[in-house]
């Protein structure tokens, strides 16, 4: 499974470790992923979602999961936010 957030497409960056006498070697910066459930108000109903902590703190101050999904874009999104938020929309037009 790739190291990428669900919700805002954050992934792993590249840089380098540098020693005291300024030698340099690859790594990676991860980001720092989070197995959370997420509860839908329109859809009453819960997702399990694999997001950064930075997406977590996003989701409560836009309001929820539907608020966050309703602004968020679609080439950020995984493929099952993407149906999520479909659905969601779907929800709120009946």
């Amino acid at each position: 499974m790739s190291r990428v957030c669900e919700l805002t497409g954050k992934g792993p960056m590249v840089g380098n470790n540098v020693s005291h006498a300024n030698n340099r070697t690859k790594r990676r910066f991860l980001p720092n992923l989070q197995d959370v459930t997420l509860i839908s108000d329109a859809l009453g109903r819960s997702f399990k979602l694999k997001i950064s902590s930075a997406a977590l703190r996003s989701v409560d101050h836009r309001g929820g999961l539907d608020a966050f999904l309703a602004k968020a874009a679609d080439d950020d999104l995984s493929s099952k936010a993407l149906k999520i938020k479909k659905d969601i929309a779907k929800a709120q037009a009946a």
